[in-house]
């Protein structure tokens, strides 16, 4: 197994918030330095292999008294070809103090696979070569992820889930932050197919702005199988239409007011969320339309 390892060099890694933003600015589409501070991410504890920290901001509910609010945790850039996925986290981070947003508990962060999105060209896979969205430990991971990757990808590098499940430091740091935050849903924005996708216990939503229902699939090692599945904690997936250019403002929000609209009424506290992983989940082939992989 042979595959290309992207790297930067040590004395380029970002040692500040200003360094970060203006790595990340620089590679974003219509996200500036100045908004990038202004939104208030700290390190994690988290890093890339590369040593580029995994930034993220926890944001209060405004909510007060004996009410328990929603824990919501929202996801870009897994993929890091995937340039509108992080810039739209980032919109929505200047969103965080309207009302509907601050009736949640937010762990929010923009850029989790920031290798594959500072490499010299833009990569889907981290900076060992792994598709993150492959690497999380759903059942029969051993089997299933190579067999799947060899068979129905044609062992596409791009695609390549990794020697093992949580092989990779970014898979295991979130892994890490869903057991301490234990969220009651996970939006993860992706792009470009243009839809939604939905994996665990609660309604499907039909329509987030102009993107409608139309499930992608679900495959060994995906966040959406892992989470959705074999956790019991819905997953949302946002897949934005065009990897590279933003939608319109105007998009950007409705997307957003309906995404916190959903949540408020159909995601519940209850306590099975929370339960320690299944021991046993079916891997789900992809029905819906054709689309390639997610």
């Amino acid at each position: 197994m042979c595959f290309v390892t992207l790297s930067y060099a040590a004395s380029s890694l970002p040692a500040s918030q200003a360094d970060w933003c203006t790595r990340l600015a620089a590679r974003l589409p219509d996200v500036s330095v100045a908004a990038c501070k202004a939104s208030n991410l700290q390190p994690s504890g988290g890093v890339s292999t590369n040593g580029f920290p995994i930034l993220s901001r926890q944001v209060s509910s405004a909510e007060r008294g004996d009410h328990k609010p929603l824990r919501v945790m929202l996801l870009g850039g897994i993929h890091g070809d995937e340039l509108t996925a992080s810039a739209v986290v980032f919109k929505w981070l200047q969103q965080m103090q309207t009302p509907l947003a601050r009736e949640f508990v937010w762990d929010v962060v923009p850029v989790l696979n920031p290798d594959g999105l500072l490499a010299a060209r833009p990569s889907r896979v981290n900076a060992r070569g792994v598709d993150l969205n492959r690497n999380f430990p759903t059942p029969g991971w051993q089997l299933e992820a190579p067999r799947y990757w060899s068979k129905a990808t044609a062992s596409d590098p791009r695609r390549f889930p990794g020697k093992g499940p949580l092989s990779e430091v970014e898979t295991r740091w979130l892994k890490a932050e869903i057991d301490r935050f234990k969220p009651h849903v996970i939006v993860s924005v992706h792009a470009p197919f243009g839809v939604l996708d939905f994996d665990g216990p609660a309604p499907v939503p039909e329509r987030f702005g102009r993107l409608q229902f139309n499930r992608v699939g679900v495959y060994p090692g995906s966040l959406g199988n892992y989470s959705g599945l074999h956790r019991n904690i819905p997953v949302i997936t946002i897949e934005l239409p065009n990897a590279q250019a933003m939608p319109p403002a105007k998009e950007v929000s409705r997307i957003w007011i309906d995404m916190l609209t959903w949540i408020k009424l159909n995601v519940h506290r209850s306590p099975e969320l929370l339960q320690a992983p299944k021991p046993v989940a079916k891997v789900a082939t992809r029905v819906g339309i054709a689309l390639p992989e997610n």
